[in-house]
Parts: structure tokens; C-alpha cells; sequence
């Protein structure tokens, strides 16, 4: 009985430990409530509040969406296979969920709500704003763009007087550098089709996200992106 009572410990310790180690979410304190931040892996991010259920590019490599929260809003930032997945979305979409994407993902998936580059809706009590996102530097062998310009967006979010920025697939471009109040910031770091660290530290010094998540990674090394970010003491690193 004893040694069956020390394996019941020995096990809830382990699986307590297992929890911790795999638990991704933060919790930023808003004017209007909690708000529940999870980087559920790759370029899909998940956020709840006041009882409503986010999810940004949901991709079925990085999770099963079938045990995921459904959905009350999606956001797709552009067309490429790991961020416009129709069969995740398939998978947390209700009745009534919303879904807010480009005008290529809706020409290909035949739904939802297209949001342009500059474009402002109030959805859920939340202000969303479509921010450009593209590359400038890095292309194809052909010459052209990894993802050109106009095609997809990065979406700043409004949740109370916090203001979360989700960039998607692009580069330091002049639109992100010049957002202003940002409280969090994911912003992708994958070469070639995204953002070197240095890339990442000269649009975070420029407009100065509060929190800034590393996101979108690949097998770049996020220690490189805190040493340039040493001597910025306003912008706190979270990797996870």
C-alpha cells in the first residue's frame, strides 16, 4: 500500500511538472478584463476574452483542434498553406463564428469577411485594424517577394486600452515601424521568408511593443534577438 501511494505521488508530481512545462499562455491585465494570451506554436496564436474565444491562423501541425476552444472570431493573415488551414478551421469554427481574412484567402476558401490592408471593424467589442504586411528584402529565385505586398495583413488588435499586434508573415516594413501604443507585439522571425533578429530588434526600437513574442521562429535563435534587445529596458522578451 505504501509503495503504491509513493508511485500515485511520484506520478501527479511528474504530470504536474509535464503542465508546467508545456503551459504557453500569459495573462495580461486589461481596463475591461483578463485577457488570455497562447502562442500555440508556428503562427497561430489563440486569445480569450470576456468569454470570447480568438484564434489567429490556426495551423493543424501545431495542434489538435479538435480538443481547441471554438471559435467566436478567426483571423487569417494570408494564403499560404500554414496559416490559411481550412481544415483547422473546419475544426473550432460554430455556427456563428466570424472570419476576418484577406481577399486571396476568401477567392480560395470561399468564406468569410475580406479585411484590406488599412482596413478598421469593431467585431466582438474588439477594434481590429489590417495592417500591411509583406517583404522587401527577401524573395524567391524568381525575384518575387516571399509574400508581396498587399497580399496579406497583420492585425492590431484592441482588447480594452491594450492594444496586441499579430504581424503574420512579413518584414520590418515602414507601416509596422510607424505603429504607435502597442502593448504586445508577435512578430515573426524565419529566414528567408520573414525576419532576421536584427530585422526583429529594428522594428521593435522603432515603435516600442511593451511585450514583444518572437513568433513564426523556425530554427533561428531567439538568443540573438535578446542581445540586441539588451539595451531596450521598455521592451520585454517573452519566448515561449
Amino acid at each position: 500500500m505504501k509503495l503504491r501511494l509513493i508511485l500515485i505521488w511520484i506520478f501527479l508530481f511528474m504530470f504536474c511538472l509535464v503542465l508546467a512545462e508545456t503551459s504557453t499562455f500569459d495573462v495580461l491585465e486589461t481596463k475591461a478584463g483578463p485577457l488570455k494570451i497562447t502562442l500555440v506554436g508556428h503562427g497561430s496564436v489563440l486569445f480569450e476574452f470576456n468569454e470570447k474565444v480568438i484564434h489567429v491562423d490556426p495551423f493543424s501541425r501545431v495542434a489538435d483542434y479538435t480538443q481547441m476552444p471554438k471559435a467566436d472570431l478567426i483571423l487569417i493573415t494570408h494564403e499560404h498553406g500554414d496559416h490559411l488551414d481550412t481544415g483547422a478551421i473546419e475544426k473550432i469554427k460554430k455556427e456563428d463564428t466570424q472570419i476576418l481574412l484577406t481577399q486571396i484567402c476568401f477567392d480560395r476558401a470561399e468564406f468569410g469577411s475580406v479585411m484590406k490592408n488599412g482596413d478598421k471593424q469593431k467585431v466582438l467589442g474588439i477594434l481590429i485594424e489590417a495592417v500591411p504586411a509583406y517583404n522587401i528584402e527577401h524573395k524567391r529565385d524568381s525575384g518575387e517577394p516571399f509574400h508581396p505586398k498587399n497580399n496579406g495583413n497583420g492585425y492590431v488588435l484592441t482588447f480594452g486600452d491594450k492594444r496586441i499586434y499579430v504581424a503574420g508573415d512579413t518584414e520590418n516594413t515602414p507601416e509596422m515601424k510607424a505603429l504607435k501604443n502597442i502593448d504586445v507585439a508577435f512578430l515573426p522571425m524565419n529566414v528567408p521568408y520573414t525576419m532576421t533578429p536584427g530585422m526583429v530588434a529594428d522594428a521593435a526600437k522603432a515603435f516600442q511593443p511593451r511585450i514583444l513574442y518572437p513568433y513564426h521562429r523556425g530554427d533561428t535563435d531567439t538568443n540573438e534577438l535578446i542581445e540586441l534587445l539588451k539595451d531596450e529596458p521598455g521592451i520585454e522578451v517573452r519566448v515561449r
